[in-house]
């Protein structure tokens, strides 16, 4: 279990970056959306002209006001197609930025993320956004196949991990004041991200408090025991794709892919602006 972590942490920038770089923004904004309804629409896409209670109930931890205003009316300016065909070639021109075309383990590195990927897609029950974005045709660039399979392992991954939260009673909200709390990611960022009211997540942070969850604005024992808990059950949950690797191939995956994740935070595609 550690080993398929560790293969997907090291390779998830990849994927990531699309949600920062500068390629992805001015496509969308060509499109006619804001950076926002780019946002939520590109990742939505795969569904259609996904409504905003759709994206609400599959991206979990936004604020379902920030969702509606940014999703309704978007798809009068554009279609699922033309956002999905800016976000392949955006994430195509920054990774390219990065050098990843040029790293001489891009096809091992691919065999085996396209591997567990196609693994993964024999398990679509119950990852609706997962399986929105399996059903998507497989790009012929090398480059945009292993984003595209980085992709729908990452969404495979998150779809578990929704169901996990859900199963502890831990809501959208709830869960990023717990993220937080770890100091893994700036609150200050999850705050401006997921544009949840000051005053709401105040009150939220209390009842965490209550809950024995937080001690002052850090993680109780009990609170590090329940992401633990998650976390764990998440990397479980996603098992069924990684186990088509088997213990080496992941182990392999996990030493060749560090140089693709260094490569993208290098050029700064995870920059936030």
């Amino acid at each position: 279990m550690k080993t398929a972590r560790a293969a997907w942490r090291r390779l998830e920038p990849l994927h990531a970056m699309i949600y920062f770089v500068p390629e992805g923004r001015r496509r969308y904004r060509d499109l006619g959306l804001s950076v926002r309804a780019g946002y939520f629409t590109s990742r939505s896409a795969a569904f259609g002209r996904a409504s905003a209670e759709l994206v609400i109930s599959t991206f979990y931890n936004f604020n379902p006001g920030l969702v509606r205003q940014a999703v309704d009316g978007a798809w009068d300016a554009t279609t699922p197609q033309q956002v999905l065909e800016a976000r392949y070639a955006a994430a195509g021109e920054a990774l390219r930025r990065a050098g990843i075309h040029e790293l001489p383990a891009l096809d091992e590195v691919l065999a085996l993320t396209r591997r567990a990927a196609e693994a993964a897609c024999e398990h679509p029950q119950g990852r609706p956004l997962f399986a929105a974005h399996a059903a998507l045709p497989w790009p012929e660039d090398p480059v945009l196949q292993l984003w595209h399979a980085q992709t729908l392992l990452r969404e495979f991954r998150g779809d578990g991990h929704v169901a996990c939260l859900l199963s502890e009673g831990v809501g959208g909200l709830e869960s990023l004041i717990l993220h937080a709390a770890t100091g893994d990611v700036p609150v200050d960022f999850l705050k401006m991200s997921r544009a949840w009211p000051e005053e709401e997540w105040a009150e939220t942070k209390e009842r965490l408090r209550e809950r024995g969850l937080l001690d002052g604005d850090s993680l109780s024992a009990e609170g590090v025991h329940l992401r633990r808990h998650i976390e764990d059950r998440t990397d479980r949950l996603a098992l069924s794709a990684y186990a088509a690797l088997g213990d080496s191939g992941c182990e392999r995956l996990a030493e060749l892919a560090s140089p693709f994740g260094r490569a993208v935070v290098d050029a700064g595609l995870l920059a936030f602006d």
